[in-house]
This record gives structure tokens, sequence and C-alpha cells, in this order.
């Protein structure tokens, strides 16, 4: 179980106050909010990101992760798809993978790992050579999503995955999330849209508001937030 109890600053500043949630193996737990109540930085803290400070306890099947930096939590199973995914020209995208895989699950043959990537590549309609080099906004977020398939993680962190996607494209990002929960990966989600979590049918929502938890519930309460808002917060 991903165990999150803590709070999150930037520079003294104070973000996130007192968070406390978890996720389940097998299991999709969601976060919603409004535009700077602090579900991103939840992401980046949990992950590692050196530029916040973390006061408080962020356990991952029983082994503590403060102290660890963000490669070494990726190693232990952690992973991160990213709001806005970077371009990086010239680094081919299976070589990256492989370096990525063998860092993660150990060596793997290069032929044994092109049919991985080549099976996962085709399922998600990914063509990109160079990692995301002049992909669209969509195309980086299958890319991504190749990226989660390829590794198999313990545990996501999927941060807006599905901004920027169009309707085809939302049914293939959340296929590919579902896939991932049912061989056992628990994933935090961070998403605006409720189209997006009628697809996927999570188990638990959590609202944050002004960086503090202020409801927790199951996809009811998401509805209610499609409907209301957060004014009532």
């Amino acid at each position: 179980m991903l165990k999150i109890n803590c709070s999150v600053s930037v520079k003294d500043k104070k973000i996130l106050d007192n968070v406390s949630l978890s996720v389940k193996p097998g299991t999709i737990h969601v976060v919603m909010g409004p535009n700077g109540a602090g579900k991103s930085t939840l992401s980046h803290a949990v992950m590692g990101d050196d530029r916040y400070t973390v006061e408080g306890s962020i356990k991952m099947d029983g082994d503590e992760l403060t102290s660890l930096p963000m490669d070494e939590r990726a190693r232990k199973g952690l992973f991160m798809s990213f709001q806005y995914p970077v371009e990086i020209p010239g680094l081919s995208m299976k070589k990256f993978l492989r370096a990525a895989y063998k860092s993660v699950h150990g060596d793997i043959t290069v032929m044994d790992f092109k049919k991985v990537y080549d099976t996962a590549s085709k399922s998600l309609g990914v063509h990109t050579k160079y990692v995301n080099d002049g992909a669209s906004g969509g195309q980086k977020k299958r890319n991504e999503m190749l990226q989660l398939k390829v590794l198999n993680p313990k545990y996501a962190l999927l941060d807006e995955t599905d901004s920027g996607l169009d309707v085809d494209a939302l049914k293939v990002v959340a296929q590919t999330v579902k896939d991932a929960v049912q061989d056992g990966c628990g994933v935090l989600l961070v998403t605006h849209y409720l189209k997006f979590l009628e697809y996927l049918q999570p188990d638990d929502v959590t609202v944050i508001v002004n960086g503090r938890v202020v409801e927790q519930g199951d996809i009811k309460l998401a509805q209610k937030i499609e409907v209301e808002g957060y004014s009532g917060y």
C-alpha cells in the first residue's frame, strides 16, 4: 500500500497541509480540486522531486520513501507520468525505455525487450521515434502510457494524463490504466474530468482545496463536484 501522511512546502511556503490518503494495490485513488490546490505538488513530492520539502511520512509497502531520491523510488516500483511531458530530440524512445526497464527490473536482451516494446507501442498507436520529439499533446500522453505499460510499476502517479486528449485517445489511455490496475498496480490519479472517471470507475476520491483534504468518498463525490463545483468548500 502507498500511504501518504505529510505536509509539503516550497521555499518555506506551505503548499499542502497534513494531507492523508492511501492507495491499495490494484485500485485507483483520484485526487481532485481547483487549479492551484496542490494536486500536482502532491504527485511531485511523492515521486521525490527535490524542489519540495516534505514533513511527515510517505510509505510504499511499508518502506519509508521520504529520504530516498527519485531514482531510488523508481527502482522500488514508483512511476510518474507528467502533465506536460518534455521532448528529448535525438534520444531513442526504445533505448530510453530499455535503460529504464533494466534499471527497475534488471537486464533484458535486446530481442526480448523489442517484443515487450513492440506489443505495447502497437496497442497504444505510438509511433514517436525519439522521446516526444515533434509529438502532439495527445501523442505525448500516449507515450507516457507506453512507459507505464512497459515498466509495469507497483504504483503509478498520473498527473492529468487525460488533459488534451480527444475521445478516442481518452479511451485508449483509460484502457491502459485499467489494464495496469488489473495487473495489480495502484494508481494515484490527478484529474479534473468526470468523463475520464466514468471510464475508470475509481475506488476512492479525495478533494483537496487550498492545500488541505476537505472531503473523501467514491465516484459519487466526483459526480457531485461535476454539478456543484468547489465553491461549497
